[in-house]
């Protein structure tokens, strides 16, 4: 068919993607209550909110996930749904129960040793901020160095990108040849086929930013050529639930995906969707998520995970995009205004949200991949925040900066920055530990309850020149008990998977430990009795 795209007086019949920029898109947030996937005990539910349901976290000792979970609820509840490998179950009340009846429930619920959180499942959604979509060229390629970037990779398709959204349309003029021959799977209707609803053009629009086909007619340019996961957890509306977007955010790490990329979000903080990311997470992937739409100063989930990088939209000249989310745990910005992409029934479309910005940052990872496919989940993390370019804007508005495809293609992530190793080595032999130090710190304030307190995770990547040891201080409230666990490979600890810990009662916990060279550092700081605020406190020494 004809392409019925954003039409141009100079623009040629067809769009070579060399030649035309992106422009427009949308974001997903929301609140909501909702439903799992990977074992439904009533399967084929409508997808949507659904406050009636409540998520349980199953703690790891337990055998049985929806046994546990049974054996919990009161007898006019069901458990609709589990994932034995993230330990959740979805309990579903009657809709005549009155919400006292779950508030009751949820307080009682985690007196439970084998429950460790109780929370609802939430919705999450895609809100976009459509323009007319027929003003203008694209210009994000362009403007992010996709050019330079193809003459040395268009994307390898053994670099895998999973979108979770509302589906893609897999047989797109512009996508048919990007799509993964497995495709993906639906979580909505429980079956391998993820085609979009009619009238669901955010799934489609976002997988045609991060891989669309490169110099082949068709009527727009993806950032890359890379392979594309379909994988359907948001309705026609945009609506999810936590339990779906749990589900298929463990699939893709399951699949093998390298790159998984959440145009959605939800105002708080949920653990079964912490869970889900530091699965996935800790599986190798590369998760990259919205920031948010309603241009406040706080980062939306699953954008705010320590485990996932939060992108932020930036116009054509690098400003700050007017809707965009702003806050500390930004990492990235990109390309997020007025972008053309794909949208179904095979047309082309502009969208303007941190839904196209994410997707952007997801090319911009599998170029660099296809490109130095030895790097890992953390190398490649690091690489795009160090090849990034400062715009000139606040650290809450851009992080690291915005992102840059040239330099994550061109730039050697294992180069050498002057002399060789052996003569830095010897070098550093002659010195004493502690000639060179380096501190960082962070500081919070956590709700603490028992084994059931709240948690906040941390990286730490070592600095100095030859380190040789580290020592990590917490110091918490006066009447609190403020707990620490650090993992040395930079995977997320928890209170039961850690490889240090300074844990007991006591308010100034801290670890000091001798250093090889080659860790890179998890932490989490754990509330497990009192409330208040906390510093984290690492100071790292070097030869």
């Amino acid at each position: 068919m004809t392409p019925n795209g954003p039409p141009d007086d100079t623009a040629e019949p067809t769009y070579d993607r060399r030649s035309i920029l992106s422009g427009t898109g949308a974001i997903g947030l929301a609140g909501l209550l909702g439903s799992s996937t990977v074992t439904s005990a009533t399967p084929g539910r409508d997808p949507g909110p659904r406050t009636d349901e409540i998520v349980l976290g199953i703690s790891a000792g337990a055998d049985d996930v929806a046994a546990e979970a049974r054996s919990a609820i009161p007898g006019d509840a069901e458990v609709v749904h589990t994932n034995e490998t993230i330990r959740y179950a979805v309990v579903e009340f009657p809709s005549t129960a009155p919400d006292r009846a779950r508030e009751q429930f949820i307080d009682a619920v985690t007196a439970s040793p084998a429950v460790e959180y109780a929370e609802p499942n939430v919705t999450l959604q895609s809100l976009l901020e459509p323009n007319d979509p027929y003003y203008g060229y694209q210009y994000a390629p362009e403007l992010i160095g996709c050019e330079r970037a193809w003459e040395t990779t268009r994307g390898s398709e053994d670099v895998v990108i999973a979108v979770v959204d509302q589906g893609i349309q897999y047989d797109h003029p512009a996508l048919e040849g990007t799509m993964d021959e497995r495709i993906g799977r639906d979580f909505l209707n429980g079956d391998g086929d993820p085609y979009p609803s009619s009238g669901g053009d955010h799934g489609t629009h976002v997988g045609g930013i991060a891989a669309g086909g490169t110099d082949d007619g068709t009527g727009h340019a993806g950032i890359s050529d890379c392979s594309l996961l379909s994988l359907r957890a948001l309705d026609a509306d945009g609506v999810g639930s936590l339990s779906d977007i749990a589900d298929a955010i463990q699939w893709a790490a399951d699949a093998d995906a390298d790159v998984v990329t959440l145009s959605l979000g939800v105002d708080g903080s949920y653990r079964t969707l912490t869970a889900a990311c530091e699965y996935a997470a800790d599986r190798g992937v590369l998760l990259v998520a919205a920031a948010g739409n309603d241009g406040s100063d706080r980062v939306y989930s699953p954008a705010a995970e320590d485990s996932v990088v939060a992108v932020s939209a930036v116009d054509s000249d690098d400003s700050i995009a007017s809707f965009s989310n702003t806050g500390p745990e930004i990492e990235l910005a990109a390309p997020g205004s007025r972008i053309v992409s794909s949208t179904t029934g095979g047309d082309y479309g502009r969208m303007s949200g941190t839904s196209m910005a994410t997707p952007v940052v997801a090319g911009v990872a599998g170029l660099a991949l296809s490109a130095h496919p030895d790097l890992s989940r953390s190398q490649l993390r690091d690489h795009l925040r160090e090849t990034a370019v400062d715009v000139g804007l606040a650290d809450d508005q851009q992080g690291y900066g915005r992102v840059d495809a040239a330099a994550a293609v061109e730039t050697d992530p294992f180069g050498d920055d002057g002399d060789g190793g052996n003569e830095d080595e010897s070098e550093s032999d002659t010195g004493d530990c502690g000639d060179e130090t380096v501190t960082a710190s962070a500081s919070g304030s956590l709700d603490g309850s028992g084994w059931w307190g709240e948690s906040k995770r941390y990286g730490y990547s070592l600095r100095t020149d030859d380190p040789c040891s580290i020592t990590i201080a917490l110091e918490g409230p006066s009447r609190g008990d403020f707990d620490l666990y650090v993992t040395t490979d930079g995977s997320s600890p928890t209170r039961w998977s850690h490889d240090e810990a300074a844990a007991g009662s006591g308010t100034s916990p801290s670890l000091t430990l001798d250093l090889e060279g080659d860790e890179s550092f998890g932490l989490q700081v754990h509330a497990n009795s009192g409330s208040g605020a906390y510093t984290l406190q690492v100071e790292e020494r070097g030869r």
